[in-house]
């Protein structure tokens, strides 16, 4: 499925490079991981390699994928947007569920709905956190995809909602 050197999702976390293959001894029998290098984090981690699908451990997206996400952007949003506080929990723990299963299109949905409650009002601390956490997440996506840089793949997200 993946290989040594591919560029890869890791849910919640960004893009990173399989840098190396380890074979570590747990519960007494030799299981291989696939060691993950973050592109814009000083992180490694390690993720079995038979429970790597389990734990959405995915490829880059199609520029045809990229192209659907970014159409995702433009759609009206699909919530009720309310000031309570209760509806923010909700809210938040379906962006979390979303955020973990790192599928492009629900991570884009989120950003969607964050940029255009941000039109009504302003963004409680929690979701202004959310809102740079998938701006980051689909910018380092998006920039590798596109071969384009990072800065200018935001500029290109926020013109969006201009």
């Amino acid at each position: 499925m993946f290989a040594l050197n591919d560029n890869v999702v890791y849910p919640g976390h960004g893009v990173a490079r399989i840098s190396c293959v380890v074979e570590k001894v747990v519960g007494g029998s030799v299981t291989k991981f696939f060691e993950l290098s973050f592109f814009n984090k000083d992180m490694t981690i390690l993720i079995p390699m038979s429970s790597s699908g389990a734990v959405g451990l995915r490829s880059l997206s199609s520029r045809e994928r990229v192209a659907g996400a970014i159409k995702i952007l433009s759609e009206p949003i699909r919530i009720n947007i309310d000031n309570s506080a209760s509806n923010w929990n909700k809210r938040n723990k379906e962006y979390q569920c979303k955020l973990r299963s790192g599928n492009l299109y629900d991570i884009c949905q989120i950003y969607r709905d964050l940029k255009l409650i941000a039109v009504k009002k302003e963004l409680s601390f929690g979701e202004k956190n959310l809102l740079q956490k998938t701006e980051n997440l689909l910018a380092e996506e998006i920039a590798i995809v596109n071969d384009m840089g990072e800065d200018k793949t935001i500029e290109r997200l926020r013109s969006i909602f201009s």
